[in-house]
């Protein structure tokens, strides 16, 4: 059989191309590596019945009307708006760090412009901001910094926040009300299914063919393809031949507990205490209803599946040197975090690969 198109991935970037792109009348087949579909997004039901995500948790939102309004086509939603907790100094508080974070640490009782005030006294002016030290200290100060963001940092990336990209830590916001929300999203919900019925829905079109447990390299050789969209690592595309791009990786620690609920919320984060960065409680995220709880334990590691490049300098220049090489590779589209080196919310992958369709169909109207 001719495909129109072989995708290698299966998860958001990969997925949404192949049904729109089946859609609109393309045969496609996907390739990936794993036994499952849905990449990092896949969750399952564990032997104790708990809807988990293996690959840690994963929480939607978006502002984008059009990616929420695609997504629904493959699931209903329940509302969820995440909360997350810093234990820091004995106690649990609000992250980002808002008004009630500051008056619970230092029992104070200050209004939002009190806070705002007190947060300014505390900033450090740093010109120009460079690193993720610099984006912290510039708004809040050295103290909270070391409280909240330094330790985290160090743990996540094994690297000082002064030798990471401000872009690591510009992510969160500092709050001056009391708005306790991780985020502040139009759209917060979480798919009612799950993750992985969404994408057996998203693939279910007759012009999708799905290949598991298989390496591309070998099924490109054996079968027959006008054109390929890669996911993948771009460095592994090109045989490393650049050097490898580095990445953090996580390893997922799952425990099941005989409780109805162990922790205050959805996700705490740890910054100075325990080798782990943060414990997610599923339950929070699926709604579901069970008289056990499953919770995730994330400790940071250099090894492992590639989950988070590493924004420095460095790295971002080795990438350069693939994406040029990837630009002259006729018939192929590199798409997704790692196939362009760089960390996306699953809104913006979803977002990123709409606009590539409207590309690809764009160029052969063209021609």
């Amino acid at each position: 059989m001719m495909y129109d198109f072989l995708i290698v991935g299966c998860g958001f970037a990969g997925a949404v191309l192949a049904e729109r792109l089946a859609d609109s009348g393309k045969k496609v087949l996907i390739v990936d590596k794993r036994d499952h579909i849905a990449g990092n997004a896949y969750d399952f039901y564990n032997e104790d019945g708990i809807l988990i995500h293996k690959y840690g948790p994963h929480i939607f939102h978006t502002n984008s009307a059009d990616v929420f309004n695609y997504l629904s086509k493959f699931t209903a939603w329940r509302p969820y708006e995440h909360r997350v907790l810093g234990s820091v100094d004995g106690q649990l508080v609000p992250i980002p760090i808002n008004l009630t974070t500051i008056n619970t640490l230092y029992g104070t009782n200050l209004c939002s412009n009190e806070v705002e005030d007190y947060l300014a006294s505390k900033a450090e002016n740093r010109k120009p901001v460079l690193t993720s030290e610099d984006v912290v200290v510039n708004a809040v100060g050295k103290e909270l910094y070391e409280k909240f963001f330094r330790g985290y940092t160090k743990k996540q990336w094994d690297l000082d926040p002064s030798e990471l990209d401000a872009s690591v830590t510009a992510r969160v916001p500092t709050r001056t009300n009391s708005d306790d929300r991780y985020f502040t999203d139009s759209y917060q919900a979480m798919p009612k299914n799950g993750y992985t019925e969404m994408f057996r829905k998203m693939l279910s079109h007759k012009n999708i063919s799905i290949m598991l447990q298989s390496d591309y390299r070998e099924v490109a050789s054996m079968i027959s393809y006008d054109k390929m969209i890669y996911t993948g690592p771009i460095d592994s595309y090109f045989d490393f031949c650049f050097g490898k791009l580095p990445y953090r990786s996580i390893d997922f620690k799952f425990e099941t507990l005989n409780e109805d609920q162990y922790q205050k919320t959805g996700t705490v984060n740890f910054p100075t205490s325990n080798l782990y960065t943060r414990i997610t409680e599923f339950k929070y995220l699926t709604g579901q209803k069970h008289d056990k709880t499953s919770i995730v334990y994330e400790y940071p590691t250099a090894e492992g599946d590639p989950y988070y490049p590493i924004p420095r300098k460095q790295n971002h220049e080795i990438y350069a040197q693939y994406k040029r090489l990837a630009d002259e590779t006729p018939d192929v589209y590199f798409t997704g975090r790692l196939a362009t080196y760089k960390y996306y919310n699953m809104d913006q992958v979803v977002a990123q690969s709409l606009a590539l369709f409207k590309k690809i169909i764009n160029a052969e109207v063209a021609v």
